[in-house]
């Protein structure tokens, strides 16, 4: 069921945004760099797409494919780790092509398809490409897959690595883009046969990172302090918080509610963000602040990447994320709050300088942060594998050992979950 379907369109209001729409496409680097994109996506049939953080590679790239022809008759489907993402940028991309979500572009995530036969670009989950491919493993709706945000490395599109090469050896007719947000397009090369790099630069506004002196006690007390202190001192621009979980997020909240308050501040517009959050609510922190307030947003790590929020100057980072691990005490999947790496605390930290100059405030010091993994690992190699096992078997994979993994998962972690 299609729950968020485009307004109908008003000819003179609507010639206008949409004129303003097209000039913003014809802003973003990708736009200026599409012919070098299509004449390297004609060249081979898988394309390692390297764009970094601003260049529009998630919005514009299925669009141009489609219209160049790449998928023939067919749809292009392009898939993200979150739901909010393929929500919002299905949403986008329908403004910037003059239809309704659901028509020409659609998106489906889990409880939500808003698609139809006329659909020729499809935003969807990892999770929900999985599922299709059980029930199709050639993935024959489509001429194009486009597997975004595949440096987060998912178990979903860590599976749709090895479902989308086993249909390339059997379609000929099939074409595979992988987009990155970071330079690791050689570990995808050397996956795929018949691959070609490329790279579209991105773009960032130079972004201020401060650290603490001393570590913190409690980074939600500290992340309240510091939005509060930015809120009262910076003149304009909206907050983007990073916690852990919704529990944070809604202890962060009363917080902040109950001191902006007492201290008699300006109105700040509080915006949660977390995977369990109903999709209208978490549209909420994609929309611009009520005239005279400045919007907080308090998100888990899925404004990390892959969405961007607008207005966001001031990134506070707590430096930690929830992540799945095996407890072998309770001999089952469990939620830990570990040290992000490197690699996302940079993520995070972009987020300010989307738009205009940004702040990073980081909840730690400068050595913590030097003693961070450069990368976060893959989860198919540090979650556990019975969901995964589950999925191969409805694939119709018989002997796990011969499906192909870009990062084979550890041969111990899979017989346990067998």
């Amino acid at each position: 069921m299609c729950m968020h379907p485009s307004p109908a369109p008003v000819q003179g209001a609507e010639a206008d945004k949409r004129a303003v729409l097209q000039r913003e496409r014809e802003a973003l680097p990708i736009w200026q760099s599409r012919a070098r994109l299509l004449s390297a996506a004609r060249s081979c049939r898988v394309l390692v797409l390297v764009g970094e953080t601003g260049s529009g590679k998630t919005t514009q790239t299925p669009g141009l494919l489609l219209d160049a022809g790449l998928a023939g008759s067919l749809a292009v489907a392009c898939t993200q780790p979150r739901r909010v993402a393929a929500l919002s940028i299905a949403q986008r991309v329908a403004e910037e092509r003059g239809c309704q979500v659901g028509e020409e572009v659609g998106y489906r995530i889990r409880f939500d398809d808003c698609s139809g036969p006329r659909t020729r670009v499809l935003y969807s989950t990892d999770g929900m490409l999985v599922r299709e491919a059980m029930a199709d493993p050639l993935l024959q709706k489509y001429g194009v897959v486009v597997l975004d945000e595949a440096h987060e490395r998912t178990l979903a599109t860590d599976l749709l690595f090895g479902v989308c090469k086993a249909a390339l050896a059997r379609r000929s007719d099939l074409r595979l883009v992988v987009m990155s947000a970071t330079l690791d397009a050689e570990r995808f090369l050397s996956f795929f046969p018949d691959s070609r790099a490329a790279y579209v630069p991105g773009r960032q506004f130079p972004v201020e990172v401060f650290y603490t002196r001393q570590p913190e006690q409690s980074y939600v007390d500290a992340a309240v302090h510091a939005a509060l202190q930015i809120h009262e001192s910076e003149a304009e621009g909206d907050l983007l918080v990073f916690l852990t979980g919704q529990e944070e997020i809604e202890a962060c909240e009363r917080l902040v509610r109950r001191r902006v308050e007492a201290q008699k501040l300006p109105p700040l517009a509080v915006a949660p963000l977390f995977a369990s959050l109903a999709p209208d609510r978490q549209l909420l922190a994609f929309r611009p602040a009520p005239p005279g307030a400045r919007k907080l947003v308090l998100s888990t790590n899925l404004a990390e990447t892959s969405v961007t929020v607008p207005g966001v100057r001031f990134v506070i980072d707590s430096g930690v994320v929830k992540a799945s691990a095996f407890s072998a005490r309770a001999g089952a999947e469990c939620l830990a709050v570990v040290p992000v790496s490197q690699a996302a605390a940079r993520q995070r930290s972009g987020r300010a300088g989307r738009t205009a100059p940004g702040k990073c405030f980081r909840l730690y010091t400068e050595q913590a942060f030097a003693a961070l993994a450069p990368s976060t690992p893959p989860e198919m190699v540090r979650s556990p594998l019975a969901t995964v096992v589950l999925q191969l078997k409805a694939l119709g994979v018989r002997d796990l050992t011969e499906f192909e993994f870009l990062d084979p998962p550890p041969r111990p972690a899979l017989l346990r979950a067998l």
